[in-house]
């Protein structure tokens, strides 16, 4: 998806786009390593996305989280996920690689995978 996309759809308020059939996937990860000749660190998060905007003949979903903190400060994401990637047997998962907003004078990129929608659905 191109930047200035994600861009509009995770600043649009309120949604412009009629919500689908309604699902979500959960989130969690780590960002990578920032600092690493200063204070080398990085952060762990965990979320749920919200439900799915269609998107071309696929969906995508808005993220957002907030990472944990280290040494008093913590990192934020609000973003748009990939569109649908099929895995079988009818399921998917979206991708995101991305950068958190700057905290302390830094910010940690990461990529992240949903898990699957509705994993204890057939």
């Amino acid at each position: 998806m191109g930047e200035n996309n994600m861009e509009s759809l995770c600043n649009s308020e309120p949604l412009c786009c009629p919500i689908m059939e309604y699902h979500n996937h959960e989130l969690q990860g780590s960002v990578k390593i920032a600092e690493p000749e200063e204070d080398p660190h990085n952060h762990r998060f965990a979320t749920v996305s919200q439900g799915p905007m269609p998107f071309g003949n696929s969906h995508v979903h808005r993220v957002n989280f907030k990472t944990d903190s280290y040494e008093g400060h913590f990192h934020q994401f609000c973003g748009i996920s990939s569109p649908a990637i099929f895995v079988g047997n009818g399921k998917h998962v979206h991708f995101i690689n991305a950068i958190t907003t700057v905290a302390d004078g830094h910010v940690h990129e990461f990529n992240a995978a949903t898990l699957i929608e509705d994993p204890i659905e057939d």
